[in-house]
């Protein structure tokens, strides 16, 4: 009965992950470029000019191209060959590509079901803001969820939820995920509280995602009553 529940926690969580799935899409549909003593002061800049040309440059550059054609290859569906190319690029740099390649192979990851090494690689991506930062953390708590580890989920959705910064989009769909993981654990009472933060600070959320959060509140409010 415990595996049975747990499948059903995860199901909901999936089903979650669709919605958010479709936010990335407007994402991608809408996107837009947002621009973001002498002696002593020459040795010092020697020292940067042949770090960053002598060393970092090449670095970035050779890390840059390892990631595109791990890109290249998941876009033909190489998904076996992509997982391993960003595997070595996360492994051997610890600059921006290989944060990106450690998240994106952390995705692949979790797709294959291998929750535990997909946890290995969302933690050596340390990406703020308020989207790619916050969808990280979820997908750690997502795969905690499939762990069966809840707790360690709550503490990555709180994380994710925090980050999000309020995102009318993205904020009310890691509140969702919450909200199952304390039914499944008949915290009735705080699933209900989740649901009516919802619904009182995210009154799009239910037209977004086609979700009835009134349905949804009313059910473990019933529920917390009669516990």
């Amino acid at each position: 009965m415990a595996k049975e529940k747990a499948n059903q926690t995860r199901t909901s969580i999936d089903e979650i992950n669709e919605g958010l799935s479709s936010f990335e899409q407007k994402v991608e549909n809408n996107k837009k470029v947002i621009g973001y003593a002498a002696v002593a002061i020459l040795v010092i800049a020697a020292i940067i000019f042949g770090y960053k040309y002598l060393y970092q440059q090449p670095r970035e550059e050779s890390s840059k191209n390892e990631v595109c054609q791990a890109d290249m290859n998941l876009a033909l569906g190489e998904d076996s060959v992509a997982l391993a190319q960003y595997k070595a690029v996360a492994d051997k740099y610890g600059n921006a590509n290989g944060e990106r390649a450690a998240l994106n192979a952390a995705i692949i990851l979790y797709q294959k079901g291998k929750f535990e090494e997909a946890i290995k690689y969302i933690k050596e991506y340390s990406g703020e803001g308020t989207l790619v930062g916050p969808a990280a953390q979820s997908l750690l708590g997502d795969c905690y969820v499939n762990l069966d580890k809840l707790s360690d989920a709550l503490s990555a959705y709180d994380k994710a939820i925090s980050m999000s910064d309020n995102n009318e989009l993205y904020t009310p769909l890691f509140m969702t995920k919450k909200a199952v993981i304390y039914r499944e654990q008949k915290q009735f009472d705080k699933e209900a509280e989740i649901y009516q933060t919802i619904k009182d600070k995210f009154p799009t959320f239910s037209a977004n995602y086609n979700v009835d959060v009134d349905k949804y509140l009313a059910r473990a409010k019933a529920e917390a009553e009669a516990k």
